[in-house]
Formats: structure tokens, sequence, C-alpha cells
């Protein structure tokens, strides 16, 4: 019997959107767990300090500049992470977002959507993920093993109001997520799998203008998101990190396909 299944001692975790609110925290998380994190992102800034942060508490990160939707960035970010790491053995596809041209505010209908916006934001979330996946899986497959974990949404389980964009992006997420299971593991064995968070509701910086006011109190929004949320709060970033971590780690090794719910009891809700 394996007592060390939830071990990631020296795996290496490329995580895009790495830099983000919930990014940051996986790649602090899983640093401090003894992998090597890999951060992908568009903020060199923020991300020289993450990593920096993360060597100072003892933990091995390195940080890249990424597209997300340039496959010949993504392959030249291959080729270094190979060079750094020597191989990549889990992908954590946390790129991602949504804006406002792609959302329908209560005062308007389907006919004030901005296709150019939704079009980005489809392009974003699902793009976003397709492209990375097919570069670094490519990698995998020459490891004979890999893993991958994409961020869904509660969106992609129900149709919420006004994220017309973002919602048939996770949808089409978590979809994806379901084919790449089968796709990889027909094709190259069964050490492969492919996974899928779907978070609940979380303060972000993409969505804090929509859930809550300047000055800290909710808005309508976010008082309607907790009245259908039993425990009547919003998600902590690091209440993610318990069921990454079972996905990213061996303790999972027979879920493939799975989209794993983190949300309070939202989607269990109704009345």
């Amino acid at each position: 019997m394996n007592n060390h299944l939830f071990c990631i001692q020296g795996k290496v975790i490329v995580i895009t959107g790495g830099c983000g609110v919930l990014g940051s925290s996986m790649a602090r998380y899983l640093a401090g767990q003894k992998a090597t994190v890999v951060v992908l992102d568009r903020v060199a800034e923020k991300g020289n300090e993450l990593v920096a942060d993360i060597q100072a508490a003892g933990g091995k990160a390195l940080y890249l500049d990424t597209d997300v939707l340039d496959t010949g960035k993504l392959e030249e970010n291959r080729a270094e992470i190979l060079a750094a790491c020597g191989k990549i053995d889990v992908l954590v596809n946390a790129a991602g977002g949504n804006m406002a041209g792609a959302t329908i505010a209560p005062d308007k209908t389907i006919f004030d959507l901005q296709v150019d916006a939704f079009r980005k934001v489809v392009d974003l979330n699902l793009f976003g993920t397709v492209l990375p996946t097919m570069v670094f899986a490519r990698a995998m497959v020459e490891n004979g093993a890999g893993n991958i974990v994409n961020m869904a949404s509660e969106s992609a389980l129900r149709p919420l109001t006004r994220v017309a964009g973002y919602g048939a992006a996770k949808a089409a997420v978590a979809n994806f997520t379901k084919y790449m299971a089968g796709e990889l593991a027909l094709k190259f064995g069964e050490g492969f799998r492919v996974n899928a968070l779907a978070p609940g509701f979380f303060i972000t910086e993409q969505n804090r203008t929509l859930l809550t006011n300047p000055d800290g109190s909710y808005t309508d929004r976010a008082r309607a998101i907790l009245a259908h949320t039993p425990y009547r709060r919003f998600g902590e970033a690091e209440e993610l990190l318990g069921s990454l971590h079972y996905l990213v780690s061996d303790a999972s090794r027979f879920v493939s396909g799975t989209i794993l719910v983190v949300d309070g009891g939202f989607d269990a809700f109704s009345i």
C-alpha cells in the first residue's frame, strides 16, 4: 500500500495565470509542498516578486512571461522549462477572465451584447486552456505520463445571469476537460489524466467591482449570490488548495474527466 499518496515532492507543476489571486495562492501552496512551481503570466513584476517570496520561504519556483493565446510563445516556455527542470508533470490551466462587454447588465438584453468582447472572453478562457494543453501535453507524452487540471467555474454548471460570454467559455472548458481525459488515456495510456476544478464564488481582482461597492459593502449581485450559497459567504483562495492537491497528487490517480466543485454548496442548493 502506498502511504505517500498525497506527496508531490519533486513534481514540476506549471501554472498559467500564476500571478492572479487564485493562481498565486496555488503557486505558494504547491511550492510549500516541495513541488517545483513554474509560474506563467504576463506581469513580470508580480511574477518575479511571487517567485522571490517562494524562494525566500525555501521553495523552488521559476517565472516566465507567456501569452496563452500564442502557440509560439508557449513552445518557447516549454523549451525553457524542460531545460531548467527536465520535465513537466502537471499543468494547471488557471489563466482566464471576463470583460464588461461580454456581460449583460440588468437593464440590458442579449441584443446589447458586444460580440467582439464575447469572442475575446471565449478566446482567453477556452483557447487559453486548449493551446497550453496542446503544447505542454506534448512534453508529458514524451515523458510517458502527465496530469492536467483545468479551471472550470460554477457558470459552467448552471447558466448564471449576466455572464454570457464567461459562462459559455467555461462550459466549453468543462466539456474539453472530459474530452481530453478520454483522448489522452486512450491514445497514450493510463498515465495521463485530465480534471477540472469548478470554483464557486471567490472575490478576485477581476470580479471585485461586480461584487463590492467602493466602500467595501456588497452589491446586489453579491447579496443574490450569498442568498443562494448555504455557507452564506464567498470562498477564500486557500479553500481551493486541498482539492487542487488531491488532483495533482497520486491520491487521484484513477480520477479523470471529473469536474470537482468547490462552492460552499451553491450548486446543490435550491428553494
